[in-house]
């Protein structure tokens, strides 16, 4: 992991620092970091395929990943707050699938894409209620958003105190 030090568009200062703990490895592309900090996804070349990787950066070790070493290459990791979902586009045969691990539950979930879409790239929201999902479609290109909130529980952001509205509709 590199720290650079940016002073605002286009300019950043020539000061490379490696964090602790960080990562220095030629073959990393597509780093996702969980929202906590904790987790990276990043895509490594694992005998000649795109494969996705986790690791902790707490303690630098390697998670194991239960679904995803049968569809490969991988692209577009994103992780969930605390790195509970992985959610990754993934090649099976000649199409291209959606796929989210529930690496709590050991769950995979596939997002189906109706009338030929192609997924590109994705988002996943830290609470892992939402999915932005670029997708090609006859040529263009376009975001979609995907509801998942009947489909994964929510990933707690921890620290983030929640309330319910009063009337007036302030906590």
């Amino acid at each position: 992991m590199l720290l650079f030090g940016c002073l605002g568009l286009g300019s950043c200062i020539n000061s490379i620092e490696k964090a602790p703990g960080g990562l220095l490895q030629r073959s990393q592309q597509d780093p996702a970091l969980s929202g906590n900090g904790e987790m990276l996804a990043v895509i490594v070349d694992q005998r000649g395929r795109p494969t996705v990787q986790l690791r902790d950066l707490r303690d630098g070790k390697i998670m194991p990943l239960r679904h995803f070493s049968r569809h490969q290459p991988h692209s577009s990791p994103s992780l969930s707050w605390n790195g509970r979902y992985l959610a990754v586009i993934t090649q099976k045969g000649n199409r291209r699938l959606t796929i989210i691990e529930d690496r709590l539950t050991g769950r995979i979930h596939q997002l189906p894409l109706p009338g030929g879409r192609d997924p590109v790239s994705l988002s996943l929201s830290p609470d892992a209620r939402q999915l932005a999902l670029q997708v090609a479609d006859q040529g263009h290109w376009r975001v979609e958003l995907f509801d998942l909130s009947q489909i994964l529980e929510p990933d707690p952001i921890r620290g983030l105190k929640r309330s319910t509205p009063t009337k007036e509709g302030r906590p």
